[in-house]
């Protein structure tokens, strides 16, 4: 008899992804382009209120904002389901993160090459957790490009971390994001496992 779990007899594994970074980099248009289920929004208006505390310069059409969470779900292969999770950009908000990276495998740090110093305090907050992230460069029109190697650079990224150029609005494109966490994730844990077992 054979006891070989088959496709249909495996357990589903279900995995916790985090997409973080700054204000208005392309969080919530990620997990809209490539969730498998209407992506759950906590955005709110931006209002006067946002004056002085939020620097809408740099995203004037920008009307709304996440204020808690997005959250949205991917299958990517019947046995392996990403759960979404992305944080709000705004600094006022940033308490939350805490709770939105507990139990996850790890996050994907999207950045705006033309506010690349709003990328290091995402960066810093990963490092210090310990937390795998890499880092997608969301390939905004009309912004001067620069290579990656340029970018790992100016964001004095540790040589092991993943950097990708992605485009938020792109659902294959965001994909090719979410494969990277993911197997850098698995990479990560196996040589965590490697050294223990030695």
């Amino acid at each position: 008899m054979d006891f070989a779990p088959t496709s249909a007899s495996r357990k589903a594994a279900s995995t916790k992804i985090v997409i973080a970074g700054g204000f208005g980099v392309g969080k919530t248009t990620l997990v809209g382009s490539v969730s498998e289920i209407q992506p759950l929004r906590t955005e709110a208006l931006v209002t006067n209120e946002s004056e002085g505390v939020d620097d809408l310069a740099a995203v004037p059409a920008k009307s709304t904002t996440t204020v808690a969470m997005d959250f949205g779900r991917l299958t990517l292969a019947e046995d392996l389901v990403l759960y979404l999770f992305g944080t709000p950009g705004q600094r006022r908000f940033w308490f939350m993160w805490d709770d939105l990276c507990l139990g996850a495998i790890g996050a994907i740090v999207l950045v705006d090459t033309a506010r690349l110093d709003e990328s290091f305090s995402p960066l810093d907050y990963f490092e210090h957790k310990g937390l795998p992230f890499i880092v997608a460069v969301n390939q905004f029109e009309g912004v001067q490009q620069y290579s990656l190697d340029e970018i790992a650079n100016a964001l004095a990224l540790p040589p092991e971390v993943p950097i990708i150029a992605i485009d938020a609005r792109d659902r294959e494109s965001a994909k090719t994001a979410l494969l990277r966490i993911t197997e850098y994730s698995l990479e990560k844990l196996t040589a965590q496992l490697s050294v223990g077992v030695h």
